[in-house]
């Protein structure tokens, strides 16, 4: 024996408050988070120096680095041996990536290196950059931000499979207030400071071919 059916108006008088409460609940959950993406600052660069290019080909790889820097975010350092990001904020590419691209910018800015190539691009060169990023952040010094940047650079011979050389560089910028503008600004100076070190010992340090 079949079931009495409910009219269309029943039901409909029945479903209306569901799907109003349905669309009530989806109202009240969090939007999702639009974050603000930074490039990561440099001065301007002038023309290239009119000096004698080097006869050499070189190729920048972008330095490993632990998981908590190798991404997007924007690390910092609130206390010792803790490790966090600022919140809504990012870089536009990983950080290996952008500390390479901006080390190319540097010695494009200098001029004396005419053969320059990236690990993206796979290129045979004379000579590779690479190493470690091991800093890449803001720490708190005395309850005032600062940025700090380590790179452990290695340079080697592509040919004869060995290292040139390598050196750590570290780099210490006061940070002009705690907002991230701010904070992103004193990470543009310090890689500015990095830069121009690491372009320079990489030129003394190829030995001329």
């Amino acid at each position: 024996m079949s079931r009495p059916s409910l009219p269309r108006r029943s039901i409909a008088c029945v479903a209306a408050p569901l799907v109003l409460a349905l669309l009530s609940a989806c109202s009240i959950l969090p939007k999702a988070e639009t974050p603000h993406v930074y490039t990561l600052p440099a001065a301007p660069g002038g023309r290239p120096m009119a000096t004698t290019p080097v006869t050499w080909a070189l190729r920048l790889a972008a330095p490993n680095a632990p998981r908590a820097l190798d991404n997007s975010r924007i690390a910092v350092v609130p206390e010792a041996n803790t490790i966090t990001v600022y919140a809504g904020a990012r870089w536009s590419d990983a950080m290996p990536k952008l500390f390479r691209d901006r080390l190319a910018n540097g010695f494009r800015d200098n001029g004396r290196v005419a053969a320059l190539s990236t690990d993206e691009s796979d290129l045979a060169a004379d000579y590779e950059l690479g190493g470690g990023l091991g800093a890449f952040q803001t720490e708190y010094a005395g309850g005032k931000p600062e940025v700090v940047v380590r790179f452990d650079a290695v340079l080697a011979d592509t040919h004869k499979h060995r290292i040139v050389g390598s050196r750590r560089f570290e780099v210490h910028e006061a940070v002009d207030g705690k907002a991230v503008p701010q904070v992103v600004e004193a990470f543009g100076r310090a890689m500015d400071k990095v830069t121009a070190d690491v372009v320079a010992w990489t030129l003394q340090t190829a030995p001329s071919r």
